[in-house]
C-alpha cells in the first residue's frame, strides 16, 4: 500500500531524511519511532504529499507523490485522513460542525453529512457532544474529534503525528484502544508517529526506529522488544545492573513460553542456585514477552546453558 525507496530529504543544504526504504502494508497498524529531531514526522508528511523530497520514491496506492499534480493531489489526500497532537479543531464549532467540515468542502448533501457525522460520533463515542465547543471538551474528547473528523470521507490509510503526547496515560490507553478498533473493524491502514515506547507496544504490528533520518532498526514488534539489539537498547534507555562476579545471562522468553516455569524447573533439574538479577514481562499488542537476567557460578555455566537451549528461551551472556 505504501512503498518508499531511496528516499532523501534536505532542508537548504541539510540532509534530514537519508536513504529512507520501507513498506507498509495494508491494514496493518505501523510505527515510525524515535527521539525528537529524528524525522519521524517528515517521513509521515512525505506520504500525503504535505512534504516534498528531493530524491527516491514513495508510492502511495501505486502511486508516485512527486509526479501527481495539484488536482490529483487534492483527490489523493481524499482518501488518507490525519490526526495531530493538538487536536487543530475550530474553536468557534461544535463537535458536529467540526466532523462536517471535510464534508461540506466536498460538497455532500445536508442528509448524508447528517447521517455520516451521528455515525462517527457513535464510533468514537461522542453521541451526547454533538452540540458542544472544543472548550467544552477534555483533551480526549478531542482528539476523538479529530479522529472522527479524520475518517468522515472514509479515508483508507490514517496518519497519527503524535497523536497521544498530550494525554496523560489513561486516556492515552482509551485512544490507543479506540485506533484499534477503527483499524480492526473499518480496515484502516495506520501510521503513527511516537517517541512513547507505551503507544508502539499497545497497537503497532510492525515499526521502523529511526535516528539522525536514518533507520537503524525494523521488524515485528516481538522481533524488536523480544531481545533488543544495541540501538533498541541505547533508545529504550535500558541498561540492566548486573554483578561483577559469576556469569550473566540475559533470557529473553518468547510468547510461547513466557509463562512456562523455566528457572523453577531448572533450578530443581540441575539442583543449582540462581541469583535472579533483574526481569519484567510485558505485553505487546496481542502478545506477551519476558526478559530475564540471571547471574550463576562460572562453573555452572556449560550445564545452564545446556539446559536453557532446550527450552525455547533465547539468551545471551552479558559481557
Amino acid at each position: 500500500m505504501i512503498q518508499i525507496c531511496n528516499l532523501k530529504k534536505y532542508f537548504g543544504s541539510n540532509l534530514i531524511l537519508k536513504d529512507i526504504n520501507l513498506s507498509i502494508k495494508k491494514g496493518e497498524i505501523f510505527a515510525l519511532v524515535g527521539h525528537s529531531g529524528a524525522g519521524k514526522s517528515t517521513l509521515l508528511r512525505t506520504i500525503n504529499g504535505l512534504e516534498n523530497y528531493q530524491d527516491g520514491s514513495v508510492k502511495v496506492f501505486g502511486k508516485e507523490i512527486k509526479s501527481m499534480q495539484k488536482s490529483q493531489l487534492r483527490d489523493f489526500r481524499k482518501k488518507i485522513g490525519m490526526i495531530f497532537q493538538h487536536f487543530a479543531l475550530m474553536s468557534r464549532k461544535t463537535v458536529f460542525e467540526n466532523i462536517a467540515t471535510p464534508l461540506r468542502f466536498w460538497k455532500y448533501d445536508k442528509a448524508y453529512i447528517t447521517s455520516k457525522v451521528n455515525e462517527l460520533l457513535q464510533i468514537v463515542g461522542l453521541e451526547d457532544k454533538a452540540n458542544s465547543y472544543p472548550s467544552e471538551l477534555s483533551g480526549g474528547q478531542k482528539q476523538r474529534v479529530a479522529i472522527a473528523r479524520a475518517l468522515a470521507l472514509e479515508p483508507e490509510i490514517l496518519l497519527s503525528d503524535e497523536a497521544t503526547s498530550a494525554l496523560d496515560p489513561n486516556t492515552t490507553k482509551s485512544i490507543l484502544e479506540l485506533l484499534k478498533k477503527i483499524n480492526r473493524e473499518l480496515g484502516i491502514t495506520i501510521v503513527i508517529v511516537t517517541h512513547e515506547m507505551e503507544v508502539v507496544k499497545s497497537v503497532a504490528d510492525r515499526a521502523v526506529l529511526l535516528d539522525g533520518g536514518v533507520i537503524v532498526n525494523e521488524g515485528s514488534i516481538q522481533k524488536l522488544f523480544l531481545k533488543p539489539d544495541k540501538n533498541m537498547q541505547k533508545f529504550l534507555g535500558e541498561e540492566a545492573i548486573v554483578p561483577e562476579n559469576g556469569v550473566n545471562i540475559a533470557l529473553y522468553f518468547p510468547k510461547e513460553v513466557a509463562f512456562d516455569c523455566v528457572i523453577t524447573n531448572m533450578a530443581r533439574k540441575l539442583d543449582k542456585d540462581f541469583n535472579i538479577v533483574w526481569g519484567k514481562i510485558e505485553k505487546l499488542n496481542d502478545s506477551v514477552l519476558g526478559h530475564l537476567v540471571i547471574n550463576i557460578k562460572s562453573e555452572d555455566k556449560d550445564c545452564v546453558l545446556e539446559y536453557i537451549k532446550k527450552t525455547g528461551v533465547l539468551w545471551e551472556i552479558m559481557e
